[in-house]
């Protein structure tokens, strides 16, 4: 799985002209998941989310976690981190999960998260989507299961 993590003073997602979901001060995860990827990697990358320490303590130090702070969560789809633009100006997206794999892995995703007591907000998958992001910081990290990055 990958994931772009992004801190958020707030953010949204509009389908149409209809807002799906919503959030104030926590992260923006656009989520982009592997053919194979399973279980495993989808307890990983919540567990590392939830606890980076990517928010300010008293002293202005990041220090301070999604949990820490009881934040929250808006979750996007995005097939298009598995984009390939090595070669030629298309990108290739051989390796991103079909939906019949992925939509089931996200919907579970969803669920891990709020599981862990953060409060959530989603887009909706495989719909063209408006994200509109108030990045705080800014700060903006991406994460891999197989941490090539």
């Amino acid at each position: 799985m990958r994931a772009v993590v992004q801190r958020v003073s707030r953010a949204s997602v509009k389908i149409d002209t209809l807002t799906t979901g919503s959030i104030q001060k926590g992260v923006v995860v656009l989520l982009g998941i592997h053919a194979t990827d399973s279980l495993d990697e989808l307890r990983w990358l919540a567990d590392k989310i939830i606890n980076l320490r990517i928010f300010e303590d008293n002293n202005g130090k990041m220090n301070r976690s999604l949990a820490d702070i009881d934040g929250e969560m808006l979750i996007v789809s995005q097939f298009t981190l598995y984009g390939d633009c090595r070669k030629g100006r298309r990108p290739g997206y051989s390796s991103a999960a079909p939906p019949e794999h992925a939509k089931p892995l996200y919907e579970q995703y969803i669920e891990e998260i709020k599981n862990r007591q953060i409060r959530v907000a989603t887009g909706t998958f495989a719909a063209n989507m408006e994200v509109e992001i108030i990045n705080d910081g800014p700060v903006t990290l991406l994460l891999d299961s197989e941490k090539n990055f």
